[in-house]
């Protein structure tokens, strides 16, 4: 890995990309492969560290169950591009070969209601070409046995290219093939935006070393500081952090099968991690907006609450021992959980890149493969992600993902 610089080498650059975690680097990566670009980019990442980021916070794992088609479709290209990494990369000796580990995303029912949104979701994602299949009690049974599903209706699950997948080592490798190929990314954070007369472009930024920097295209990938950085732009948008914890436990009774991850009717979710130990993750009842720098953990909740459901839900894990935890932030975009992105309907060269809600590793490949063609052909030339524009932000049309874990 190259070190960042704090100051950049140029005063101007074709494309500014504020965040340069998993969003921000796929799209450096994508748009420096693309031989129809001939431009300079500058990625400006507050930390090179990458600690607090939501990408080093991630749960890590791809699904296809989704509400909307074009989120599976999305999704689709995601594991395409997870299969053949290694190809993406030139198959360069250096990169390793990545894989999906398929145990599934289980969705588990207790009510008509969410039974029917399931049924409603499978047709989408069948639809699609997702492999998505609905379960009985009994079926969930037979194939589980470990379950509790006494309160149970439906479930759905989905055992081809849904599970985890090693993001971090794809994040790493995008960002460092994209330095190779000339980004440049440095260690520092945006102060201001400036606008011209007009209103209608951005011009510069201002950066907290004091450089003013000229650029052609800003994008915004900031994660759960996407409303701070719009801000500075005099753009509003409904992006804001919200606290998620996950915990890492060992079972003193492992089971016999991987465990999908497994959406539970409490909202809390959890998955296999190997070596008999599991990831359980989720929030509080109550979740308000936090600070951008609160990552403290709710050290009752995996005793009072999160335990208590696990082992409803998984009599075996009767006798476990947390092995660590932590909070992360989610990108929750409150007006419909999608994201929202390309260009702002009247300041034309702010890009966004935000809002994902949870769901933004796994879609990082088609978004920065997506905004690439964009800044390139004024469109896209793959997954059209017009239905992502802000102008929906702005007129309050929501596209509504019913599949926020």
């Amino acid at each position: 890995m190259k070190n960042f610089k704090k100051i950049p080498t140029h005063d101007k650059y074709d494309v500014i990309i504020i965040g340069g975690a998993i969003m921000g680097s796929s799209t450096a990566w994508f748009l420096s492969q693309n031989p129809d670009f001939n431009g300079n980019i500058l990625v400006v990442e507050k930390d090179q560290k990458y600690e607090f980021c939501s990408t080093a916070h991630t749960t890590s794992c791809i699904r296809q169950q989704f509400s909307t088609k074009l989120n599976v479709e999305i999704s689709q290209f995601a594991a395409n591009f997870i299969n053949n990494f290694h190809e993406y990369m030139d198959n360069d000796a250096r990169v390793p070969k990545l894989t999906i580990k398929s145990f599934g995303y289980m969705y588990l029912a207790a009510s008509e209601d969410f039974a029917n949104n399931l049924r409603s979701n499978q047709k989408v994602q069948a639809e699609a070409g997702a492999a998505t299949e609905l379960l009985t009690p009994d079926e969930i049974k037979k194939r589980y046995p470990f379950y509790n599903v006494d309160d149970i209706k439906l479930g759905s699950i989905n055992l081809i290219n849904e599970g985890y997948w090693d993001s971090i080592t794809a994040f790493e490798w995008m960002k460092n093939k994209a330095q190779e190929s000339g980004v440049e990314y440095i260690e520092n954070e945006v102060t201001e935006i400036t606008k011209n007369n007009s209103g209608d472009r951005i011009i510069n930024i201002k950066l907290a070393s004091g450089e003013i920097v000229y650029g052609g295209n800003f994008v915004n990938a900031t994660g759960p500081r996407a409303a701070l950085i719009s801000k500075m732009a005099g753009i509003n948008i409904p992006v804001e952090p919200r606290k998620r914890y996950s915990w890492i436990f060992k079972a003193e009774s492992p089971l016999d099968r991987d465990l999908p991850l497994t959406i539970d009717p409490s909202g809390f979710h959890v998955r296999e991690n190997g070596g008999g130990t599991y990831q359980a993750g989720g929030h509080g009842t109550y979740d308000p907006a936090v600070n951008f720098d609160d990552f403290e953990m709710d050290n009752n909740l995996w005793e009072n609450t999160v335990w208590p459901i696990l082992y409803n839900r998984i009599p075996q894990f009767d006798t476990l021992k947390l092995v660590s935890q932590w909070a992360g932030h989610y990108a929750m975009n409150t007006l419909d959980q999608n994201a929202i992105v390309g260009p702002h309907t009247e300041v034309k060269n702010f890009m966004f890149l935000n809002g994902f809600s949870g769901h933004g590793t796994q879609q990082a490949p088609a978004m920065g493969r997506g905004l690439g063609e964009y800044l390139v052909y004024g469109k896209y030339k793959t997954l059209d992600l017009t239905s992502f524009h802000f102008d929906r932000i702005g007129k309050g049309n929501s596209i509504i993902e019913q599949a926020v874990i």
